[in-house]
């Protein structure tokens, strides 16, 4: 049985006005991620997008 890592996926992060952070989009790649946060910050909105690492899905959510 192989034990290779899966594939790390990566999340599109959101900071509102009142300091609330919210998921975007998940199962994304880096470069999707950060590609998607450039764009919506070039779109000149308040918030402030960035990507980041998307954690591992618990045994539940398999």
């Amino acid at each position: 049985m192989s034990t290779a890592p899966r594939p790390q996926h990566w999340c599109l992060m959101r900071l509102d006005d009142n300091g609330n952070e919210f998921v975007v989009r998940e199962g994304l790649s880096r470069a999707a991620a950060e590609a998607l946060a450039r764009e919506f910050e070039a779109r000149g909105h308040k918030q402030s997008y960035w990507a980041r690492p998307q954690p591992p899905a618990s045994r539940d959510e398999q």
